[in-house]
């Protein structure tokens, strides 16, 4: 699903005009990302956990030259999901 299908989906199931639906998708879009580039968790209670994690420098090989190219350290968004989110997707319902 694109950010197109989601709007639309999300207008149709709340009763919001497809503007407003986007409106909404935004905010939520900026709001996540404003609090993980300041290092928060944003928890959503029955959905899951954004979070920011750091992955260490490494050294790898250029697959064409074999030549070793450093990769510097970074911060990375995560998502790790809930135990209901989990249930309802092994369930298959």
């Amino acid at each position: 699903m694109n950010k197109a299908e989601l709007v639309a989906r999300m207008a149709r199931e709340s009763g919001l005009t497809k503007a407003d639906a986007n409106r909404a998708v935004d905010a939520f879009t900026t709001l996540v990302t404003r609090a993980l580039k300041k290092g928060e968790r944003v928890k959503l209670a029955g959905f899951g956990t954004f979070l920011v994690s750091r992955r260490k420098a490494r050294v790898v090989l250029n697959p064409t030259t074999r030549a070793p190219v450093k990769i510097p350290s970074r911060r990375t968004a995560r998502f790790t999901s809930s135990k209901e989110l989990r249930a309802v997707l092994a369930s298959g319902r």
